[in-house]
């Protein structure tokens, strides 16, 4: 059983249909599950201090990395998956970047707004090829 069919399972189904959540209520579950994939894949490198993970998990989550690794599969994208992306980089949050530029840092909830649709339509596999295949493109995690 998958971690979200257990999720479910245990504490019953979702209310909402992933079309359904705001484009910042997918960047907010999105960014978790971001944050979760890079954080196993930082782990996997190794035994390191907590201080040594929190940094080689930080240069990849924040928002100019994500940028550029969204830049790079951009042309990747489904129709759908372009329009979930656009609806989150649109998304007025009322918070400002804080480490970040403007830019960068709407880019970066588009993507998470996508990841998070994907995961909660059960797509985290699709989810995993696109972090991949950004991750490669911008020599990020090697």
């Amino acid at each position: 059983m998958g971690f979200q069919e257990e999720i479910y399972r245990r504490f019953g189904e979702s209310k909402l249909k992933p079309e359904q959540y705001s484009a910042l209520g997918l960047a907010y579950i999105g960014d978790a599950v971001y944050d979760l994939i890079i954080r196993t894949l930082v782990l996997r490198r190794g035994n390191y201090s907590v201080k040594t993970f929190h940094k080689m998990t930080s240069s990849i989550v924040k928002a100019e990395a994500q940028a550029r690794l969204v830049e790079s599969i951009e042309p990747d994208l489904t129709e759908e998956e372009n329009r979930i992306f656009h609806h989150g980089r649109n998304a007025k949050s009322g918070t400002s970047a804080k480490n970040a530029s403007i830019i960068d840092y709407r880019i970066a909830t588009g993507f998470e707004a996508l990841i998070g649709y994907l995961y909660l339509k059960e797509q985290l596999s699709r989810a995993i090829q696109l972090i991949a295949l950004g991750l490669e493109r911008t020599e990020q995690y090697n």
